[in-house]
């Protein structure tokens, strides 16, 4: 009876949109994780855009509620800060509803923002936001039993960001802070790092069986790289 509906087809398997970013400015990332309050079910929310070049947070807020109002307020916000309005960016996010609310795509279509989502039930196609939750989340200093008030979790949220931006050495990055990154500066850093491990090399070449470690400063960074499917 059912030999009519023939042979059932493969299922489609939708690859990840990939992006590449040669600057700052040109692919961000970005979403809302959830921060423990003072009392059990209570929680704010952190929300949070990243540079994928340079790993720089370059806008965030905590609010009590995931609004899409919040979303463009910050959105808006970390534009006008960055000065990049009117040139071509990309922005990544998952399927929330903020995220896709329509108020919100009127936004970024106003600001010449392209955006980007993740596969639906795909939790690793946002990476560098999952990556960063993870670090903030892990800090010795986050106060895992929750946050008294609103305010505390802002206050904390300004040391963090302050920290990962201007001190923190990301190893993504061949070991300069984010902000070094952003601002182009890790470059000579970076290059005075080579001379220095150059000339230690030379004076005490036993010390290395190889070659010095790599201080290029990198010149691109993909969100989902395409990977080369090899028939077998």
């Amino acid at each position: 009876m059912q030999n009519h509906r023939g042979r059932s087809k493969r299922p489609a398997h939708k690859l990840p949109e990939s992006y590449l970013a040669k600057a700052p400015n040109q692919v961000w990332t970005w979403d809302i994780t959830w921060l423990k309050g003072p009392v059990r079910g209570l929680f704010y929310r952190l929300y949070l855009i990243i540079d994928i070049f340079s790993r720089k947070i370059v806008g965030w807020e905590i609010w009590e509620t995931e609004e899409a109002k919040y979303a463009e307020e910050l959105m808006k916000k970390t534009v006008i800060n960055e000065k990049i309005q009117g040139k071509p960016l990309v922005l990544h996010s998952d399927n929330g509803s903020p995220m896709k609310a329509a108020t919100f795509q009127v936004l970024l279509e106003k600001l010449g923002v392209q955006s980007s989502y993740s596969r639906p039930r795909v939790s690793n196609d946002n990476p560098y936001s999952e990556a960063m939750f993870r670090t903030l989340k892990y800090r010795p200093e986050y106060p895992y039993k929750g946050f008294e008030t609103l305010e505390a979790a802002r206050e904390w949220g300004l040391r963090f960001v302050n920290w990962y931006n201007c001190v923190h050495l990301h190893s993504g990055i061949n070991f300069v802070t984010p902000d070094q990154c952003h601002t182009g500066e890790h470059i000579e850093i970076l290059n005075n790092r080579k001379e220095v491990y150059e000339l230690a090399k030379q004076k005490h070449p036993e010390r290395w069986t190889r070659s010095t470690r790599d201080w290029n400063a990198h010149d691109s960074v993909a969100l989902n790289p395409m990977k080369e499917e090899i028939e077998k």
